[in-house]
């Protein structure tokens, strides 16, 4: 016990987190409020299909769109408008830009590549 009354100013006045920002980004990706997004950006934003149904043009598919090269100028105002599928979401500057953070940093060797794919194609 005495040394838990030594410890306890120390965790009190940290000005640590308890949480990383890259933690705090794939709580919010994973979990925001209300419909995850993932659910329709997959795990690391790649995109996935969310429901295919039949119409009389065939089967059609509604997709949520790759994110991972987006930029957070684009998230941002993603995030604020209104869509015809997506959801409107109330999350602050901060949260959005650590959603950003988070997935830049899980995509890092894929925009790396994305990036160098396109700059041997620019430079043919």
């Amino acid at each position: 016990m005495r040394y838990l009354s030594l410890l306890l100013p120390i965790l009190l006045f940290s000005e640590e987190s308890f949480i990383s920002h890259y933690e705090y980004g794939e709580m919010l990706y994973n979990n925001p409020r209300g419909v995850s997004c993932a659910e329709c950006h997959g795990k690391s934003g790649e995109g996935k299909v969310i429901v295919t149904y039949q119409d009389i043009h065939g089967k059609e598919a509604i997709k949520g769109i790759d994110i991972r090269t987006k930029t957070l100028a684009e998230m941002l105002k993603s995030v604020r408008t209104y869509h015809k599928v997506m959801p409107r979401y109330y999350l602050t500057d901060e949260e959005v830009k650590a959603i950003y953070d988070y997935l830049k940093t899980k995509n890092k060797h894929y925009i790396e590549s994305n990036e160098d794919n396109h700059t041997n194609k620019v430079e043919m």
